[in-house]
């Protein structure tokens, strides 16, 4: 759906984009991630036509950026933009409009919505007089009521409490299930792991990682289990895993009184040798491989790619 090709961009002396390409596959959700700097507002901009490149150019559905590409294009801006003295209603209408769509589709588009999420009360009501959650509610209703096949979120569930938080997400999971394309930039890596079928990982204005998520985390998985043992005879089953397989101490919740610990995989060994040999010292009552989290992945490659600078 989208493509950026080496994508440079500098303001005065500094870089915030440096030969940064992506492609963002139909009918997906593009975790878009990096640190505060790392340059994925410069590029979400980019891609907004809010500003140029320097260099490289940019993709829509494999026709060149243009600037009526727009009203194919929602973006929810991490600094929400409604404007606080205006009604609902008529504010969601005008930016509809903007966005292409007459007032009659407009007026379907926003009751549709609004009584999908029970705002519908709200239509006279001013910016100013909404929590910020409700505000919230609004930016996101006029961010996708002209139905765009790419969507853009930037933070899209600051302010929100946990249950309107999921609300969201679940109509976000909508849209790309109807067809729409979701490039999702946040620092919630709980979201990143529920949400995200791909991403790239930003840091100081370059690209250091992408691809599809389950991919990056096999690449990035150890051989280490998490291993929990039931044993009539703890000290003697914790010498053994210590001696023959290097085991380390650790702790999770278990409703066992159990050896745990941290156990390499031999590289002569499968998963199933391992097991059964465990078995031999009692009770197995946690094996579990540790999978790396997003945010492991996050912070490792970060690290990594800060040492090497």
């Amino acid at each position: 759906m989208l493509e950026a090709h080496s994508i440079s961009k500098s303001f005065g002396s500094f870089k915030a984009l440096q030969e940064v390409s992506l492609v963002v596959p139909k009918q997906s959700v593009f975790g878009l991630l990096g640190p505060n700097g790392a340059g994925k507002t410069t590029l979400i901009r980019i891609i907004n036509q809010i500003t140029m490149p320097d260099s490289g150019h940019v993709l829509l559905d494999g026709v060149p950026l243009k600037p009526d590409h727009i009203r194919f294009i929602g973006y929810l801006p991490e600094e929400r933009g409604l404007y606080k003295s205006m009604k609902v209603g008529e504010q969601a209408i005008y930016l509809a409009q903007l966005k292409g769509l007459s007032k009659s589709d407009a007026k379907a588009q926003i009751k549709y919505w609004f009584d999908r999420l029970e705002i519908g009360h709200w239509w006279d009501k001013k910016v100013q007089e909404l929590s910020k959650g409700m505000a919230q509610k609004i930016q996101f209703v006029v961010t996708v009521l002209h139905r765009p096949k790419l969507l853009i979120f930037d933070e899209p569930f600051s302010g929100f409490d946990p249950i309107n938080a999921q609300l969201i997400r679940e109509e976000i999971m909508n849209l790309r299930d109807q067809g729409a394309t979701v490039i999702f930039s946040t620092h919630r890596m709980e979201s990143v792991e529920e949400m995200c079928d791909h991403i790239a990982l930003m840091n100081k204005s370059k690209k250091i990682l992408d691809g599809n998520l389950l991919d990056i985390k096999r690449a990035y998985q150890s051989k280490i289990f998490r291993v929990g043992i039931k044993s009539e005879d703890k000290a003697l089953a914790w010498q053994t895993l210590e001696d023959s397989f290097g085991a380390t101490p650790m702790v999770f919740k278990s409703i066992h009184d159990e050896v745990q610990c941290h156990v390499q995989l031999p590289d002569q060994m499968t998963p199933n040798d391992l097991f059964m040999q465990l078995s031999q010292l009692g009770q197995i009552n946690h094996f579990v491989q540790e999978v790396p989290t997003a945010n492991d992945i996050f912070i490792q490659s970060i690290h990594q790619n800060e040492a090497s600078l």
